[in-house]
């Protein structure tokens, strides 16, 4: 959980881990279900920040995430006339506009990133020998989704400078989306390591980031052109291993479904679980289970109208789909 910039993170030795934080199981029932989302999210990230001195002073959250004025300066030049000058399609490209910042903008808003990553980080650091409580992880979460804001909010600001740099590039050797990909992923990486500290402008940071992004995919495609000299021809290719992964992911999912049933996970009552059961054919295949039944058949087993096997069918999903959310949390 280091700097990128200069190694004063939390642990200082230069490691990058995830965040994940242990949780209760009764402390995960009782967040929201956008909470859980966030919290997923969380567990995907690394626990990284870029240090400032700021960060450690008195009444620092006041000054740091004090509103960011939407005037003053001189505009930050962000390349936004490269539209003018098109390679291929750029409607197809999905490319937001980027904002216009100002150099005092994008220092606040760079400082409210980190300062939020650093809160974030110092919170899972406290938690890191005990499962953290319901109120240390949702102000972990409110953090979190202050990073997710401001990480959007710089990412469309600066987006135009991908383009701009892919067209003046012009790499005939690689195809232009797969380009804007590559610069598309090495502005998040220069997002993430940015020191505001040093005095220089994103852009500059940035533009070197982006560039270097280009070279490498260039040098690969050319590896690879050199290596396999004809085009591939997925019709010359006969292997059949993604529909047997799809249809092993399928019965690791039936089985695990089966379980939660058999164990009753979930808190079924009686006719959900018949329900459940018959509806989508998990029985004991030991037992000759037959197959799944319509909602009329299960109906005449449980003597209720179809409408009504509809209603506990998606009631007992709903149960089993927040079990399979906590499972994977806790997991």
């Amino acid at each position: 959980m280091s700097s990128p910039a200069n190694g004063n993170g939390p642990n200082g030795n230069g490691s990058r881990q995830l965040f994940r934080p242990r949780v209760y199981r009764r402390t995960l029932v009782r967040l929201a279900p956008g909470e859980r989302q966030r919290l997923r999210q969380l567990r995907r990230e690394i626990a990284d920040f870029v240090d400032h001195p700021d960060f450690h002073r008195r009444s620092a959250e006041k000054r740091i995430m004090a509103p960011i004025p939407n005037h003053g300066g001189p505009p930050i030049q962000r390349f936004i006339q490269a539209a003018a000058d098109p390679i291929g399609d750029p409607e197809q490209l999905d490319i937001p506009e980027g904002a216009v910042l100002t150099a005092g903008q994008e220092r606040a808003m760079f400082l409210q990133y980190n300062f939020c990553r650093f809160r974030c980080v110092g919170l899972a650091r406290h938690a890191d020998s005990r499962p953290v409580g319901l109120a240390t992880l949702r102000q972990t979460l409110h953090w979190f989704a202050h990073v997710l804001r401001l990480r959007d909010q710089l990412v469309n600001a600066n987006m135009p400078l991908v383009l701009a740099m892919a067209k003046r590039t012009r790499l005939s050797s690689v195809d232009f989306s797969e380009l804007i990909s590559e610069g598309n992923m090495a502005l998040l990486r220069a997002i993430e390591k940015f020191d505001v500290a040093r005095g220089f402008k994103f852009s500059t940071y940035a533009c070197r980031a982006i560039l270097k992004a280009f070279s490498r995919a260039s040098m690969k495609q050319s590896r690879y052109r050199q290596r396999f000299p004809a085009e591939f021809d997925p019709e010359m290719e006969k292997s059949d291993f993604q529909e047997s992964r799809r249809m092993q992911l399928e019965s690791d999912c039936v089985e695990q479904l089966r379980e939660i049933i058999v164990r009753n996970a979930a808190n079924l009552n009686e006719i959900e679980r018949v329900v459940i059961r018959e509806r989508f054919a998990l029985g004991d295949p030991a037992a000759g289970a037959e197959g799944p039944k319509t909602l009329e058949e299960v109906g005449r087993i449980i003597g209720v109208t179809k409408e009504r096997v509809r209603q506990i069918q998606n009631k007992a999903l709903l149960k089993i789909k927040e079990t399979l959310e906590i499972e994977l949390l806790v997991a």
